[in-house]
């Protein structure tokens, strides 16, 4: 019989909320064996910037402001991400469990087969890019990142429904302007998503029904799909770390 684990489902959140969740969850994991799979998605849209950004370097706040999108700075590395049509994941496990390897590079391709074998279940041919991205027909499709605190694994990543490089330079700070229109091109080279790949626009569940099967056989786990909801000290925790941290002027403009 195949291990179960947690599976939660928390829909449309905002960006404080859905890094503060992310943590509690993470936080309150201690010396719990099974893991939690979580799939939720940004309202209002957001940028979120890693962990050793500058927000202030990255986002160019007033028009961000002036848009209404979030702006939030996440525990885990790598550069800025544009959340708009899009279904995110997050795992959250004990980095002793024996599903996840000691080393990075592996616990990466492993976590991510799950994305993979999602795609394949909509129809797309994929694979994993060290170190962190899934790419199909040469793009990128998913962008993941990863930390490991209080003896836990912290991964959390991006499926693409729709991509809108455009907004998403007018938003981030380009240093040099004149090479904008370049940037631009090069990302859009660079960059696809699911509707570019099938030519239509999938609603967010059946995304996320793949993704779901696509976890399930890549980590040879069952979920309960009885139980998708945060736990009461969860939602509790999640909301302190939200107004102490995330939704905290002192945490996001830190660098």
């Amino acid at each position: 019989m195949a291990e179960k684990w947690r599976l939660l489902l928390t829909g449309d959140m905002d960006a404080a909320s859905n890094m503060a969740l992310d943590e509690a969850v993470l936080r309150l994991n201690k010396d719990k064996h099974e893991g939690t799979v979580r799939f939720y998605s940004w309202k209002p849209k957001a940028i979120s910037i890693g962990y050793f950004q500058g927000i202030q370097e990255e986002t160019d706040i007033e028009k961000c402001n002036a848009s209404g999108v979030d702006v939030v700075r996440r525990i885990t590395g790598g550069g800025a991400v544009y959340h708009d049509d899009e279904l995110t994941y997050s795992i959250i496990v004990n980095e002793k469990h024996p599903k996840i390897s000691n080393n990075i590079l592996e616990s990466y391709g492993h976590i991510c087969n799950g994305i993979v074998l999602g795609l394949e279940k909509l129809g797309i041919s994929s694979e994993f890019k060290p170190i962190n991205d899934i790419i199909t027909n040469g793009r990128k499709i998913s962008g993941n990142a990863q930390t490991r605190r209080l003896g836990n694994v912290l991964q959390h990543g991006t499926i693409l429904r729709t991509v809108d490089v455009r907004t998403m330079f007018d938003l981030l700070l380009v240093p040099d302007e004149k090479i904008r229109d370049k940037m631009i091109s090069a990302v859009e080279e660079r960059v696809t998503s699911i509707s570019d790949i099938l030519g239509e626009r999938l609603e967010n569940d059946v995304i996320q029904n793949a993704m779901i099967e696509g976890f399930s056989e890549a980590l040879g786990v069952e979920f309960d799909k009885n139980s998708w909801l945060p736990t009461s000290d969860e939602y509790v925790l999640m909301d302190k770390i939200r107004r102490e941290k995330y939704g905290n002027r002192k945490w996001n403009f830190k660098r």
